[in-house]
């Protein structure tokens, strides 16, 4: 908790809302005042035309610990989440006020007060809570990852068959010197695929474990490994079905002859 307010009632709100433990309140490495923090930290320095804390090795050794920064000034907030950046985590930032325009800019993503907040604070921030409320947030954090997860469903739904239509539309074009799928079937199996499936996938309400779960990883791609595994693993089978109906179709299905009809 990054606020302006004195340590003292900094650190009562503190204990209740759980951020701070009571036996923590006297601790100098739980609670800090801006100040004391900026120049603990050596400040902001400039290496290779990128923003940095000046004594890293101090910053990484003390965020453990740290959970209270009071009397905070723009610059300290600005510090603490280049620091974290800096880190590799992910940062959000809330803020209402024009001292906190520079970390809400910094942060991955800024949270301002939509009522309260500053045009300037406003303008600084990617999202803005409309009600002032801090459980919009959690609402805003859970259908984000909802949002992404529907979209990696989709996509794994989508490439597995495009995978499997495709290996089976090559192969058969080889083996049986005309392809088992027209391009007008084909488009209407994209038709298909990418208007219901899409609709099934994209409208799967958020649950409450999605906010069990760690942070995306800055790093990683939308398609994953197991994703890849997963769209490879179900294509083969399906091929596999298809290519025996498409080989041994004419002796597992009987055919009337149309000439003894």
């Amino acid at each position: 908790m990054v606020t302006g307010d004195n340590i003292v009632t900094a650190r009562a709100i503190a204990v209740n809302c759980n951020i701070l433990k009571p036996e923590e309140m006297e601790d100098s490495r739980c609670c800090m005042e801006g100040p004391e923090f900026y120049e603990k930290m050596g400040g902001l320095v400039v290496r290779n035309k990128k923003e940095e804390v000046g004594n890293f090795r101090v910053f990484k050794e003390l965020m453990p610990y740290m959970k209270v920064m009071a009397r905070s000034r723009p610059e300290d907030k600005y510090l603490m989440v280049t620091g974290l950046r800096q880190m590799g985590c992910t940062v959000a930032v809330t803020g209402d006020g024009t001292n906190d325009a520079p970390a809400l800019k910094k942060a991955d993503v800024g949270f301002a007060m939509g009522k309260t907040g500053t045009d300037t604070c406003k303008d600084a921030a990617d999202i803005l809570i409309t009600d002032d409320n801090f459980k919009s947030i959690v609402k805003a954090c859970m259908w984000g990852r909802n949002v992404y997860d529907n979209i990696k469903r989709f996509l794994q739904f989508q490439l597995t068959v495009n995978v499997g239509a495709c290996i089976i539309t090559f192969v058969g074009a080889i083996i049986g010197k005309e392809s088992p799928l027209q391009p007008i079937q084909l488009l209407w199996v994209n038709l298909i695929m990418d208007s219901l499936a899409s609709l099934a996938l994209a409208t799967e309400l958020p649950k409450e474990n999605l906010l069990l779960r760690l942070p995306q990883n800055r790093d990683d791609y939308i398609v994953s490994r197991k994703m890849i595994k997963h769209i490879l693993g179900q294509s083969l089978w399906q091929c596999l079905v298809l290519f025996i109906f498409l080989f041994a179709g004419e002796f597992m299905i009987p055919e009337t002859d149309p000439k003894h009809d």
